[in-house]
């Protein structure tokens, strides 16, 4: 089995920018696409950025002791106490390592002081942070929109940040509801975003925030994603009066993502299979809710092994420090070797079943894979079946599961299919797994 399709449809945080490394170029390090001229800034985005400017952030993480900053994001009061929204994956090194990172909020004006960590939103992104500095001091606060007041189709908002550490600015753009096809709701923002924006506001022309800048599209222009405000509100609320986090917050991470794995497990089964994926089998394929299936065909131009391929991804991933995981992904294979014989064919199927790797992360992160491999029979579909697991080891109860399948009923054709869930517990790995091979069978009886 060939491996997984390198889909265009990816999409990616949109990350705060890193120091380069000596081996490296400073753009490529900061993963940044190359600037295209800006459009004209209007009356009023200027109008909301003024408005808005004394309200607006960078947050520095440095090393501790050190002063020197490993990566910048953007953030914006919401109180005037001093609370401070931005993105999880803007702090998640001194969420994670406080040991080794502190981090600073820096003003418009040039103003710096410390930050506190307070609380952790992870499934949305998000994190409420408080001044260092906000004893005895009163700060100016962006109001929210009220949710009695929805936005309008191509209705005008502004984006506001730190962009690549050059300077705050104004990004205008569109809304466009929210995001087809996702696990949790985003909005489709029709603006552009540079890393180092991430955290910041999304306003109105009133300069209410109606989102949090968190990602965007870098296969596409004017493609990006805000975090509906309503988890920032939730968010203030549940952490406004919290005590500061101390020590790396793994157990908080943890906490979250069984909550999310509980979710995503049950919905998931729930939905059931698409109907007529195949014309002899019944091939597990999800239906569009969450994910999206994407399919490909090869014709041999030699006389070889024809196939046809699909390819089932979800756009939400859960970032969690140095990697992401809470997804699912399916992909199968229809082969026919008809023109090769029986021999020939059954060489290069085999061959494909074994090219499968089942070690998406770091021996740091993870556990070896530990995996088992038998044979199936499904009313008389014969089905190899291998299953392999791998545990985290500072998530310690959540796994990683792989299931690969390849039918072997016939001499000359054949199904192979493979099923990943990350970020599971150990039940709900066993769960997903006979759901999904029990998914396989026959179209209709065999003789």
């Amino acid at each position: 089995m060939t491996g997984l399709l390198a889909l265009a449809a990816a999409s990616a945080l949109a990350a705060p920018p890193r120091a380069p490394t000596a081996a490296s170029a400073p753009e490529a390090a900061t993963g940044a696409v190359p600037a295209l001229p800006s459009a004209p800034v209007s009356l009023s985005a200027r109008k909301v950025y003024e408005q808005a400017r004394s309200q607006l952030v960078q947050i520095r993480t440095v090393l501790k002791g050190r002063a020197s900053q490993t990566s910048v994001g953007s953030g914006f009061f919401v109180t005037d106490q001093g609370h401070i929204v931005t993105n999880f994956h803007v702090v998640s090194e001194a969420a994670l390592k406080p040991e080794r990172h502190d981090l600073v909020y820096v003003t418009a004006d040039g103003r710096e002081a410390p930050l506190q960590i307070l609380q952790l939103d992870v499934l949305h992104d998000l994190a409420l942070l408080r001044a260092g500095d906000a004893a005895g001091r009163s700060f100016d606060a962006l109001p929210f929109r009220p949710a009695n007041e929805p936005l309008s189709q191509g209705e005008r908002i502004y984006s506001l940040g730190n962009p690549l550490d050059v300077g705050f600015a104004v990004t205008q753009g569109t809304y466009n509801g929210l995001v087809k096809r996702s696990f949790y709701p985003q909005i489709f923002f029709g603006g552009a975003l540079s890393a180092g924006m991430s955290g910041g506001p999304a306003l109105d022309e009133e300069g209410h925030v109606v989102g949090v800048n968190v990602a965007r599209r870098v296969d596409g222009e004017q493609v990006s994603f805000l975090v509906p405000a309503e988890f920032a509100i939730a968010l203030l609320a549940r952490g406004k009066d919290a005590a500061p986090l101390i020590g790396p917050a793994y157990a908080i991470v943890d906490e979250q993502l069984l909550k999310h794995q509980a979710a995503l497990t049950d919905r998931f089964i729930a939905q059931g299979w698409k109907d007529a994926t195949h014309p002899r089998y019944h091939v597990p394929v999800p239906p569009d809710v969450f994910m999206r299936c994407w399919g490909t065909s090869t014709l041999s131009q030699t006389g070889g092994l024809d196939f046809e391929r699909s390819d089932c991804v979800m756009d939400t991933r859960i970032f969690v420090g140095d990697f992401n995981t809470g997804t699912i992904a399916l992909r199968h294979e229809s082969y026919d070797g008809s023109k090769l014989g029986p021999l020939r064919f059954a060489s290069r199927y085999s061959a494909s079943f074994r090219n499968e790797a089942f070690s998406r992360l770091s021996s740091q992160h993870q556990t070896k894979p530990r995996c088992n491999e038998d044979f199936i029979d499904r009313d008389g579909l014969a089905l190899r079946a291998v299953v392999c697991m791998r545990a985290y080891k500072k998530l310690p109860q959540l796994y990683d599961v792989a299931v690969l399948v390849a039918t072997l009923d016939q001499s000359e054709s054949g199904v192979q299919g493979r099923f990943d869930a990350q970020g599971v517990t150990f039940a709900n790995a066993q769960r997903l797994a006979h759901h999904y091979l029990d998914a396989f069978r026959w179209v209709k009886p065999q003789p």
